[in-house]
């Protein structure tokens, strides 16, 4: 709206001759109304809608950039608007029209695909795209099923830095870094661009170290040497083709090793190895008596900081909350004999009032039946899985389950009267109150394993503990 006021105001005293305007969305006819009424002299040659009112940050996962988009259970109307318009113009630019599946626990999901399918209905036009054999799907949840995952210290390289740095608009700021210089103060990383990120992003932090290491040694065997001979044109020109790619690399090496230090500073300092092991115990593990020993021992140590323990005590609400021996009293007791405030003691209580099981639509924790014990058991037997990243957020199995076709209508019904006869290949699935990087890193692999499958995650956000 703003916008248009501003071309209003441009238009009636215009400075250029000729104007070329692109929206990021859909404009409503009142408004181009506004700009032709204010064109008096004509200078207007096109208006286009051009959609991309969102922001892309990997290659499968989008983002909304809004923090706090409810009120309690409620939309807030202004973010209701904005995150309609945002996954509209997401779906107008892959050229979709969705059938639209919604979490049925969650009134906040159910509005939103209300909202999207009457932009859909008012704007029919465009959206009146080649039809395919299987339509689309977009599925909306809602992150209070699943309040764990953001909870969780990571140790995939993606979100272990938006973790324990904070990635905005990936962009890291590195300005608090003891000694850092100037121009590292600030680093991108995007695997657009930087291909050592691309084909690090996903690996677990132990690999990264390593392949680090391989890149500096690469990087040194590389290096020109200072008497490289500069006898004619030629070689000259030979140094200056290789020396871009040299900058380049150099500016990669420093910018990976400088990240990768500031992580394991702060594993180290915050003692984020052990803080993990617990929280991962906490996460996928039903062992009471064992957690709450566990618990109180991190508690007690004086190098864990008091968001680690607070987020401890979090997680152990979450899972024990009903628990008949639950020990959260004296945790609260403890976490307030830390700090010496009740700012995290009322956190624990806000997190259990949002994410907790009188909230949540599905099982968040156990598996359901016999055969995911097994598969469990099986996966501990091969020795796969490390034990910081024995975790799965609850979207891996949702979307496991809506591949092959078995996700409830119960539970995710469907907008309308129409249903799915066919296994989706298309779906967008969005998350309402932040999307996580662990869970895109299960859309990464889901889509890796089910070729034919397409999967798009975003989210209001993309969180991390402290947002």
């Amino acid at each position: 709206q703003e916008n248009v006021e501003l071309l209003v105001q441009e238009l009636r005293r215009p400075k250029y001759s000729v104007y070329f305007i692109y929206f990021s969305n859909v404009i409503s006819k009142s408004d181009v109304k506004a700009l032709a009424e204010a064109d008096e002299q004509e200078v207007v040659a096109e208006v286009q809608e051009f959609y991309g009112d969102y922001i892309a940050v990997n290659p499968h996962v989008f983002s909304l950039n809004l923090l706090g988009c409810c009120r309690g259970r409620s939309w807030d109307q202004a973010q209701l608007a904005r995150t309609t318009q945002g996954l509209t113009a997401l779906l107008l630019s892959l050229k979709k029209c969705p059938m639209i599946r919604y979490q049925l626990s969650s009134e906040p999901a159910k509005r939103l695909a209300e909202c999207v399918k009457q932009v859909i209905t008012k704007e029919y036009e465009l959206f009146d795209f080649r039809r395919t054999e299987v339509p689309p799907l977009l599925l909306i949840l809602d992150r209070s099923d699943d309040a764990i995952t953001p909870l969780l210290n990571q140790w995939t390289y993606q979100a272990m830095v938006h973790e324990l740095l904070g990635i905005n608009n990936n962009r890291i700021d590195l300005s608090r870094v003891p000694g850092i210089s100037k121009d590292l103060r600030e680093v991108v990383l995007s695997a657009e661009n930087d291909e050592f990120y691309a084909n690090n992003m996903y690996l677990n932090f132990a690999e990264i170290g390593t392949n680090i290491k391989n890149l500096m040694e690469d990087f040194q065997r590389r290096k020109p040497k200072e008497q490289q001979k500069l006898e004619s044109i030629a070689d000259m020109k030979a140094f200056v083709e290789n020396y871009p790619q040299f900058k380049k690399m150099s500016g990669t090496v420093s910018k990976h090793v400088t990240v990768v230090g500031e992580l394991s500073r702060l594993v180290a300092e915050r003692n984020l190895l052990e803080v993990s092991e617990v929280e991962q115990e906490l996460a996928c593990q039903n062992d009471h008596s064992s957690a709450l020993q566990s618990v109180r021992r991190v508690l007690q140590s004086p190098r864990v900081s008091e968001l680690d323990a607070a987020r401890l005590v979090m997680l152990y609400a979450l899972r024990y909350e009903r628990h008949a021996s639950s020990g959260l009293g004296a945790l609260l007791e403890e976490l307030r004999g830390r700090g010496g405030t009740d700012r995290y003691r009322k956190l624990v209580s806000a997190v259990v009032e949002y994410g907790g099981k009188r909230v949540r639509g599905s099982d968040l924790f156990g598996p359901k039946d016999a055969v995911a014990i097994t598969k469990q058991f099986l996966k501990g037997l091969k020795g796969i899985e490390n034990v910081y990243t024995q975790h799965q957020p609850l979207l891996q199995e949702t979307l496991d389950q809506l591949i092959k076709g078995k996700l409830k209508d119960s539970q995710y019904p469907y907008l309308g009267p129409n249903t799915l006869r066919d296994r989706p290949q298309d779906i967008v699935v969005f998350l309402i109150g932040g999307a996580t990087y662990e869970e895109a890193l299960t859309v990464y692999n889901l889509n890796r394993s089910n070729p034919g499958v397409r999967i798009v995650l975003g989210g209001t956000t993309i969180h991390n503990t402290r947002r």
